[in-house]
């Protein structure tokens, strides 16, 4: 096994978000960090990009987030490699921002944009997320891809967008969940908020049990 595998030490629990190209992967992170911060969630991020730290700057920008709490990783090839094949520049990015801030709960690691073969190793995430968006063809989910299969929830963005490009959204998301098995579809429109409560609650239930709404 790779050294920096067998190195990793974390005790923040680490998610993925994964998707195609224009998705709205940072988008929906952007829309998580304060709601997930009104939970009292301490988090950081990691993304991932091709040769720029173009979404790391961008949220360092935004001011919802101090910009020292996200990383970059410049994959230099197929974004798949960092993200399952050789994790190991991930996990590495993860350890140095759980030793700088040690009471650094969650990671969120945001995939550079790819197709819909995305998956995340279990070497770096103990949970992740596929985003695609509506605008992408209501046809995503009849191809089946590996992230639309296999991620443990399925983020159907962009919904304000179905009357405009012809998409039938209920359909759609009837057909994710049946290609799923049942397993989590939502849908989010997460530029203006919408679904995304759904999102946190989804994470929070899966690794932040200790964030989780008393019963």
């Amino acid at each position: 096994m790779n050294s920096a595998l067998e190195a990793r030490r974390s005790t923040a629990a680490r998610i993925g978000i994964g998707g195609p190209v224009g998705s709205g992967k940072t988008a929906l992170i952007e829309a998580l960090i304060p709601v997930l911060h009104a939970r009292g969630v301490d988090l950081a991020v990691i993304t991932n990009d091709l040769v720029t730290a173009e979404d790391a700057e961008r949220l360092r920008r935004s001011g919802l987030i101090d910009p020292e709490r996200v990383s970059a990783v410049e994959a230099g090839a197929c974004p798949h490699t960092v993200i399952r094949e050789d994790p190991s520049l991930n996990i590495m990015a993860g350890d140095v921002l759980e030793e700088r801030f040690p009471g650094v709960e969650l990671l969120i690691f945001e995939s550079g944009g790819d197709n819909l073969a995305s998956t995340f190793s279990l070497d770096l995430v103990d949970w992740w997320i596929f985003v695609i968006d509506v605008a992408g063809g209501d046809d995503i989910p009849r191809k089946k891809g590996p992230g639309v299969l296999r991620a443990d929830l399925l983020v159907v963005n962009k919904t304000d967008l179905a009357p405009h490009v012809g998409v039938d959204l209920p359909r759609m998301l009837a057909e994710a969940r049946q290609v799923r098995g049942g397993r989590p579809v939502i849908a989010t429109n997460a530029r203006r908020g919408a679904g995304v409560a759904a999102v946190a609650d989804a994470i929070v239930a899966a690794v932040l049990f200790d964030h989780a709404p008393a019963a």
